[in-house]
């Protein structure tokens, strides 16, 4: 179902296109246009329902963050949102909400593809004290983000996989 939603509102583009992680693709997954979607919102928001684990919710800005949000609806658990960089201002941190050291944050993103990402937004969380276990994504691109996060005894769970997307 998620699938043909993505497919439906034009999120998986064809063509030459340059990654996050410098890699070329054929194809690409846009999340933050089907995020736009409420209905494609709340099933993404649903399927990671089934898979938290954790007393909070974590995404990285700028396209992890109404996934995160959307997580924190469904699930009633509170949620962090990881800035890229400290922010100049203000606190100077790079997270926005509150947890207590020690906590189960359950992390989310929209795409991985070498998990390089990912990786960044457990070891902010980690370095602040909480424990990071899992993390959730819509579409694995399958490109090594799964051993990357396995490397650091991170669980990678996707929602859809490149693989069950690309197949036709």
């Amino acid at each position: 179902m998620l699938k043909e939603m993505l497919e439906d509102c034009g999120a998986i583009k064809y063509g030459e296109f340059t990654l996050t992680s410098g890699k070329k693709s054929n194809y690409y997954v846009d999340i933050k246009l089907a995020s736009t979607r409420p209905d494609i919102l709340k099933k993404i928001a649903e399927g990671m329902n089934e898979k938290v684990d954790g007393e909070k919710i974590a995404g990285m800005e700028l396209g992890a963050v109404p996934i995160a949000t959307a997580a924190a609806l469904e699930s009633g658990l509170p949620f962090l949102m990881v800035r890229k960089e400290s922010k100049g201002h203000g606190t100077k941190g790079r997270i926005e909400g509150t947890f207590n050291e020690g906590e189960t944050v359950t992390v989310v993103e929209d795409v991985t593809t070498t998990g390089g990402s990912a990786v960044e937004t457990v070891e902010v969380l980690r370095d602040m004290g909480a424990e990071v276990n899992r993390v959730l994504v819509v579409v694995d691109r399958e490109e090594g983000a799964e051993e990357k996060l396995d490397d650091i005894d991170v669980e990678l769970m996707p929602l859809v996989t490149a693989s069950e997307l690309v197949e036709d």
